[in-house]
């Protein structure tokens, strides 16, 4: 062996073991809803598909594509009907025989999930979600579904039905057939017997109630209620009251009582009620600790309902009883690129309170929390807040996504440009983040940019004349990079992730 040959085997070798030794540093990340959850089986393709929060243990799934003749002929078939991960709730999966598919055809074909209860599979943005990865014979891939197309219905609004005067809301547990509510005072308000039938029915907060709309002329009578059985020879008790402002009443064979709403709300464990005022288009609540992704990986669970309290209104999110005493950190976001870390760090052993309001969370007291007069819960915030958009008056349809950059740089400061189908971050130099956050531990350089799908090549520079090109990404997810003084290495959203 001439010199120059052991030259160049001791740099070989010494090149293996520096990449090796490199890999050795470098932590193992594990994402939870990543995790293999099937084994896989000779000659079959398997799917493993991470689910929306909203997807429930007892929802039936199907695979549906050319290769199966379609949503037609694939619901309802147990051939193409996903099975739940025993160990996650988030994970399903699917064996897939290729000698089953129509003649000719391919996953590469395109396909998409279907729920029986939730209906197709959609995009963030509400658009049909079609997939073409697919997997070898004898290996598996994670495929996610971003949302059913249950997520964008409207539920019917309580607060958008148009009231004549103030309203009486009834829990009717008279046992009566029929019902009608006749009143005398200082006026025969709602005619003569047996009065007034219910106006309608209305759900709210899981309760049904029947109601009754008193007239906008008739605000400000003293009057005695007499809830009686259409007239066929049974009544309650007179109930007196001042028509100033809206009634709950519960009727019984016994009487009339004042019923209080917020007792008709059975919660899971304790929860985090939130009065929001962010102008967000979703609220998510997101929790890591002892547990990672304890209610659902990011962005989490969505609102588990609405309560009101006091008069004051809350979304709120039920923990689950079972999740007592688990040590967690809450973030609040709106699943589209915007968060507030830490809303409450606790051990989901109580009830949580907070007002989210100008990007933060702020904790209160039910008992003497009014809101401030300027508050509108729901409704975009005005054009001098931070993170509106320039022209308010014209809704953002953009769908963003988020970068998170740990930056190792060691640079005075941090640019991002992007060039390809679009300047996604503006001219040259780019921009610098939008906000700073710790998560589990690691600071993070965070931008929001929006995307449709376009590949955009990332050059991270200081905007000092050091530069070099980082990543090349789609604009259609999350990305989470390291970004070292000379090259970045690729993550995925720390959010997500448990450290080993």
């Amino acid at each position: 062996m001439t010199h120059s040959t052991r030259n160049i085997s001791s740099s070989i070798l010494m090149l293996l073991m520096a990449v090796m030794l490199w890999g050795c540093d470098k932590e193992e990340i594990v994402f939870d809803s990543e995790l293999p959850q099937f084994e896989t089986r000779a000659g079959y393709q398997l799917l493993e598909v991470i689910m929306p929060q909203t997807t429930q243990t007892s929802d039936r799934i199907y695979i549906a594509g050319d290769f199966n003749g379609g949503a037609e002929a694939a619901v309802g078939d147990p051939r193409w009907q996903l099975e739940k991960a025993a160990n996650s709730d988030a994970k399903w999966g699917i064996y897939l025989n290729p000698a089953d598919f129509a003649e000719g055809k391919t996953l590469a074909d395109g396909y998409t999930f279907i729920s029986a209860e939730q209906g197709e599979e959609r995009t963030l943005s509400n658009q049909v979600a079609v997939h073409t990865e697919a997997p070898a014979l004898g290996a598996r891939l994670n495929v996610t579904v971003a949302r059913w197309a249950a997520y964008f219905d409207t539920p019917a609004n309580p607060d958008e039905i148009e009231h004549d005067g103030y309203v009486i809301y009834v829990v009717d547990n008279s046992g009566y057939d029929a019902i009608a509510m006749y009143a005398w005072g200082d006026a025969e308000a709602f005619g003569g017997w047996p009065g007034m039938a219910p106006t309608g029915t209305v759900a709210i907060d899981g309760t049904t109630y029947k109601y009754f709309d008193t007239g906008a002329a008739n605000a400000g009578l003293n009057i005695n209620l007499i809830f009686n059985d259409n007239g066929a020879g049974q009544q309650l008790a007179d109930y007196n009251l001042t028509l100033d402002k809206d009634y709950y009443l519960e009727l019984t064979p016994d009487g009339v009582t004042e019923y209080d709403p917020t007792a008709s709300v059975e919660h899971d464990g304790y929860a985090v009620f939130v009065y929001d005022a962010s102008g967000w288009a979703d609220l998510y609540l997101y929790m890591w600790g002892d547990t990672n992704d304890l209610n659902g990986a990011w962005p989490g669970m969505a609102v588990t309902g609405t309560q009101t309290i006091n008069g004051v209104t809350y979304k709120y999110f039920d923990l689950g009883e079972a999740n007592i005493g688990q040590n967690e950190h809450v973030i609040l976001n709106d699943g589209n690129g915007t968060q507030v870390d830490d809303a409450v760090v606790f051990a989901c052993d109580r009830d949580v309170y907070i007002e989210l309001k100008g990007g933060r969370a702020t904790e209160i007291d039910p008992a003497t929390y009014v809101p401030a007069a300027d508050d509108t819960p729901d409704t975009p915030d005005t054009p001098d807040t931070p993170d509106t958009p320039d022209t308010p008056d014209t809704p953002d349809n953009s769908v963003y996504y988020t970068l998170y950059v740990e930056d190792l740089t060691g640079w005075d400061q941090l640019y991002i440009y992007g060039w390809g189908d679009k300047e996604a971050f503006g001219v040259w130099p780019g921009r610098e983040c939008d906000k700073v956050t710790t998560i589990a531990g690691v600071t993070y350089r965070v931008w929001n940019v929006a995307g449709e799908g376009e590949t955009v090549n990332l050059i991270f520079n200081d905007n000092a004349g050091t530069q070099y090109d980082a990543a090349t990404i789609t604009l259609d997810n999350d990305y989470t990079f390291t970004a070292e003084p000379e090259s970045v290495i690729a993550r995925r959203p720390a959010m997500l992730i448990r450290r080993k």
